[in-house]
């Protein structure tokens, strides 16, 4: 019997004596990062911000299996939020789309979600109408024309059920039922809040795809709402990517068990507290950037230079050797030679270990 189909469905419970000390620990992990934030310039706040949501953005894609190009989600949000980064290069419907509802979550987390807004947001997820080669009823909850909904693994002929959604004709009024409960004013803490309707939505699994996507959205206006920010300095999609196994082994077996999702919201309280620990990189990062292009202000640089190393510093995959200058920059292998040896020059560069057809560069954060 999956929890659904249990008489008292959606009648969630829990035990909050063992939730409160996990609550308190991720309370106060949150705290410390607004208030971190704070501290910084505004440059560093838009920096940081700009970060983790293409960081969240990417990951909540990968957990999919879809794989968006880092540097077209950047440049999105970039031209939505007013954040110069320089030239932008043109970016894919498919990444406008997972940008637009990602920043209308956390950015309008105040605004009630309604069927319509929820719509908006499928809509935004399929331009095409489809997913993959497949046409899908698109800003529509799904209609089981093709059967009903199931999460399946496994060879033809060894298919494994993972989950089974309630029939269609339940779906508007399971959403009616789920929308008034997250519009509601409630005493609960809203990040307990946040890790129930990320449970509740996915396990009414309303669209015919898009569910898991637009789950950890709402996740992340829930959360936005527990800080009172549109700000996101932290992302829970990364850490769900990191733990994805767990995370979907846990949801089959809290989907599949009794109104008891006290399991369920202890893992989200401990991979929230992880998520927002990892974000003190980010900020230290952002911090460095600040620092070393404090330093590098003082000497003229081309705009090949300043693209590289802004590249550098937003997740360059692999090592930078000048044949991949000379490639990202579109310049010959002599200028990015000559490029290159002027930053080694001033210390904004230098070699790393390893020489031959191994030599490549690494910023230098730190004066010598």
């Amino acid at each position: 019997m999956y929890i659904w189909e249990q008489s008292r469905w959606p009648s969630l419970t829990w035990d909050e004596g063992a939730l409160a000390a996990p609550l308190v620990a991720t309370r106060h992990e949150q705290g410390k990062l607004l208030g971190k934030m704070e501290a910084v310039g505004f440059d560093q706040r838009e920096e940081a911000m700009l970060q983790t949501l293409t960081q969240d953005i990417v990951k909540t894609s990968e957990i999919e299996g879809e794989n968006l190009d880092t540097q077209q989600v950047r440049s999105s949000i970039a031209r939505r939020l007013g954040i110069d980064i320089g030239a932008l290069p043109p970016v894919d419907r498919n990444v406008e789309g997972i940008v637009d509802v990602m920043l209308d979550a956390t950015r309008k987390y105040q605004e009630p979600v309604t069927a319509e807004r929820l719509f908006a947001w499928h809509g935004a997820l399929f331009p095409t109408g489809r997913s993959g080669l497949s046409k899908i009823r698109v800003g529509d909850w799904r209609d089981d024309s093709s059967g009903p909904l199931q999460v399946v693994s496994g060879s033809y002929g060894r298919e494994r059920i993972h989950f089974s959604a309630p029939p269609a004709d339940r779906v508007p009024g399971e959403m009616t039922r789920f929308l008034d409960w997250l519009n509601a004013p409630s005493e609960m803490d809203p990040v307990i809040k946040a890790a129930i309707a990320h449970f509740w939505f996915v396990t009414i699994h309303p669209f015919e795809d898009g569910n898991g996507r637009i789950a950890r959205a709402i996740a992340d206006l829930a959360l936005a709402r527990s800080e009172s920010v549109p700000h996101r300095y932290y992302s829970m999609s990364t850490q769900i990517q990191k733990e994805r196994k767990a995370y979907y082994d846990l949801l089959e077996k809290t989907q599949k068990g009794d109104l008891d999702i006290t399991s369920w919201i202890l893992w989200f309280l401990v991979s929230l507290r992880h998520a927002i620990q990892e974000a003190e990189t980010t900020v230290a990062n952002v911090l460095a950037k600040a620092r070393f292009w404090g330093r590098a202000s003082q000497f003229p640089l081309n705009e090949r230079q300043i693209k590289i190393l802004n590249r550098l510093f937003d997740g360059f995959e692999g090592k930078l050797t000048s044949s991949k200058w000379a490639k990202i920059a579109d310049c010959s292998q002599d200028t990015a030679g000559r490029d290159i040896a002027a930053l080694v020059d001033r210390g904004l560069l230098r070699r790393g270990e390893g020489g031959g057809r191994n030599t490549h560069y690494e910023i230098c954060l730190a004066v010598a």
